[in-house]
């Protein structure tokens, strides 16, 4: 019986998670309280304050859950030579999180100034800068160095901007990817 409710605890905070963020989206972070998340969730304020203290508990969590594979990442990054191949590799697999992580995303652009104050902001940057050295040489050009962030922010912006674009997600991850590549062969003097 005591094994039972470990899985509930997670999938209620799942929920929380979920309901919290749909409601985010459609009326905005200012906009949405609480007790709006606990009836959507039918459950009380009190039940919702056993998982979550306040909104910005909730998107601290979310953020958290989403970026733990930017954090796997760079540590699989900073394991490996510091080749075009795994340069390639690091942008491939931030497009596929980005890809996964896309409602997230996309909340966090739309919502940059409700959000510019809570605790998300710098570790996200900060995890931007790390990726950023990754791919980048140390000695690298200034121009070369704009490819490198390009590249990366390629990824980011991309996707959000092509979101309401005709065609198959995949091939528009696949076409982002490909002009990310592009950059950051450029960087590394490869033209073709």
């Amino acid at each position: 019986m005591g094994s039972t409710q470990h899985p509930r605890r997670g999938d209620t905070r799942q929920r929380i998670q979920d309901i919290a963020l749909e409601l985010f989206a459609e009326q905005g972070y200012e906009k949405t309280s609480l007790r709006e998340i606990a009836e959507q969730l039918d459950v009380t304020k009190a039940a919702l304050y056993y998982h979550f203290k306040s909104k910005e508990d909730i998107i601290v969590s979310i953020f958290d859950d989403l970026t733990r594979p930017m954090d796997e990442l760079i540590a699989w990054g900073r394991s490996r030579p510091h080749t075009l191949e795994t340069k390639h590799e690091i942008l491939r697999r931030f497009s596929e999180m980005l890809a996964h992580a896309a409602p997230l995303f996309r909340f966090f652009h739309e919502n940059q100034a409700s959000l510019r104050d809570l605790r998300i902001g710098t570790p996200f940057k900060d995890r931007m800068m790390e990726l950023r050295d990754l791919i980048q040489e140390p000695n690298a050009s200034m121009s070369d160095q704009v490819r490198c962030v390009s590249a990366l922010f390629t990824i980011h912006t991309g996707m959000l901007a092509l979101k309401d674009a005709e065609g198959d997600p995949e091939e528009k991850r696949e076409a982002v990817l490909e002009v990310s590549f592009e950059l950051m062969n450029r960087a590394h003097g490869v033209t073709s």
